[in-house]
């Protein structure tokens, strides 16, 4: 059975033990949901490790200006979208909840048991350790020629993914129905689950209305390029994004697609797979949403500057995330505790949420990268033009 399915159930099966059977079988499940929370919090700075190390050291394979410009276009996409969105949901989340602070809550579960798992490091060292060591390999790799160190990197990633494919994603199901079963015996259950509807209704219409801006922006640069024409050709990319919940494993679509987009090649050739690893506007407008819509049900009212940072590293911790369905909630979980405040139910929200809407967010990332093509093509032309330009001046004036 696919994972939504699978997370729908245990919404239901966790709601129900924590209203009818809270002692012995909810003490159990959260007993069971606690040691799995354990496990999940000690390989968040793993992930964060096996993400960002890599993505830093393969940035590098592309050298020259087209590069630089794509990665700060990809991450200037993604703070946008992530600022955006914030100012959106701040604007009608109140409005679909204005008495999400008044609900009473009860005593909630216990476990039977406590087992504490330290984590290696602390999340800030290991986003400091992963910089490091990410420019290290960078430089070993492109410079020193010497691939040793980017070649274990790379086979660290694929042992973090496989974790999280084997065993983190199984298991959230059980994780997510104690926490729900916890929150059923508190009492806040169903003011959290009358969200879920508009919540999603509201991420997915803001992703496709910031389609719409992008290719906007890259049909004034590009005038040949209709914005509804050029959206209706990034379709299959968008659908198929929708099946595999994977911008990795859309690459293939996603690229064939834009090079339809009256781009360069190269231009294709480089802005969409480095966007597969770093353009993360749709799960950005997800995670913030979902963010700020648990942080007005749990902790407050959220300001701009306390956000802000917190968007800011998202198109950071990320990098690497999107070949794995959900990867971009689990790098993002480090941030949401330390930087957010956010405890192990509020993180088990987060995670609910964004599951059931990943492939959306992943879709509008890889259909956003058409955009981007088209945006840098112009860029290209440009500086080009300008090159040319001095190059006929220069032999003029010899």
């Amino acid at each position: 059975m696919a994972l939504i399915p699978r997370l729908i159930i245990a919404i239901i099966v966790g709601t129900i033990i924590g209203l009818y059977f809270p002692e012995g079988v909810g003490n159990f499940l959260y007993t069971l949901s606690s040691l799995f929370g354990e496990l999940l919090f000690y390989i968040v700075p793993l992930i964060i490790l096996a993400f960002i190390i890599p993505g830093i050291a393969e940035l590098a394979e592309s050298p020259g200006k087209m590069l630089g410009a794509t990665a700060g276009l990809a991450y200037l996409s993604t703070i946008v979208a992530g600022t955006i969105a914030f100012f959106v949901a701040m604007l009608i989340i109140p409005g679909l909840a204005p008495d999400i602070m008044e609900v009473e809550e009860g005593a909630g579960l216990s476990t039977f048991i406590d087992i504490e798992v330290q984590p290696i490091m602390e999340i800030m060292t290991a986003l400091v350790t992963a910089f490091i060591f990410g420019i290290g390999v960078n430089y070993l790799k492109n410079v020193k020629g010497n691939r040793t160190i980017y070649n274990f990197v790379m086979e660290f990633r694929e042992v973090v993914r496989l974790v999280i494919q084997r065993v983190i994603i199984p298991l959230l199901p059980l994780y997510i129905a104690g926490i729900f079963a916890d929150m059923a015996a508190e009492g806040t259950v169903f003011t959290t689950l009358g969200l879920f509807a508009p919540l999603f209704a509201l991420v997915i219409g803001l992703q496709i209305v910031y389609l719409v801006l992008q290719f906007t922006i890259a049909n004034r640069l590009v005038p040949e390029n209709p914005i509804f024409g050029s959206l209706k050709k990034m379709i299959p990319a968008y659908t198929t994004a929708l099946g595999t919940i994977s911008s990795a494993a859309t690459l293939p679509v996603t690229l064939r697609s834009a090079k339809t987009l009256k781009v360069p090649e190269k231009v294709a050739d480089l802005v969409v797979p480095l966007g597969a690893t770093i353009h993360l506007a749709g799960s950005t407008i997800a995670l913030t949403i979902s963010a700020v819509t648990v942080y007005l049900l749990h902790i407050g009212t959220p300001d701009f500057l306390t956000f802000l940072p917190f968007i800011m590293m998202l198109g950071v911790v990320m990098i690497g995330a999107p070949g794995v369905p959900g990867g971009a909630v689990m790098a993002a979980l480090g941030l949401l505790s330390t930087m957010l405040g956010f405890g192990e139910t509020e993180q088990a929200l987060m995670i609910a949420i964004y599951m059931g809407q990943d492939a959306f967010g992943t879709a509008c990332n890889v259909t956003g990268d058409g955009a981007n093509s088209i945006i840098i093509s112009a860029l290209a032309r440009k500086v080009e033009g300008k090159e040319t330009t001095s190059s006929e001046e220069t032999t003029y004036e010899a």
